[in-house]
């Protein structure tokens, strides 16, 4: 084979290859609609069943809640972590941050207890094992009776 014949069929497989490489290959719309993450879910979704939950309890333990203001210092602030299953069944419940006040965590988790099983949350807030993981805040006054920071109502901000 000549040199000039071979540098012919390098520069057509060469010339080959570049036009294979610059062709791109559009696959169809896909028909199936692809899930959104769970921190693209609207916030309005979880906020609407948050008020839902904060109901039920207020519901089920009306001689605990402070009707009215809550006091410009509070005696207690309870975070409590739980875990609600499909069918709104609390399935795990803890507190996640306190001031140290007994009482007033047994009172947060004995509400909570009282309250369920609490609404059925709605599917998509659910994760992949069909729970939902919530925080809420109590907040106590003097008295003992508290409010949920979800629907609370305005501080006080002066000390009588």
């Amino acid at each position: 084979m000549t040199s000039n014949l071979k540098i012919a069929r390098i520069a057509l497989t060469l010339s080959i290859a570049a036009t294979i490489a610059a062709c791109t290959i559009t696959p169809p719309p896909s028909t199936l609609e692809t899930p959104k993450p769970a921190a693209a879910l609207s916030s309005a979704t979880l906020d609407q069943y948050r008020v839902r939950v904060a109901q039920q309890i207020f519901d089920r333990n009306p001689s605990l809640v402070l009707k009215g203001t809550p006091q410009a210092m509070l005696r207690s602030l309870v975070v409590v972590a739980f875990t609600v299953d499909r069918n709104g069944r609390v399935i795990r419940s803890s507190v996640y941050r306190t001031n140290g006040d007994d009482e007033a965590e047994a009172t947060a988790l004995a509400s909570l207890r009282r309250a369920s099983p609490l609404p059925t949350p709605p599917e998509r807030l659910l994760d992949g094992n069909g729970q939902l993981e919530l925080f809420e805040d109590w907040l106590f006054n003097d008295n003992g009776r508290f409010q949920l920071r979800t629907v609370h109502s305005p501080q006080a901000t002066t000390i009588d």
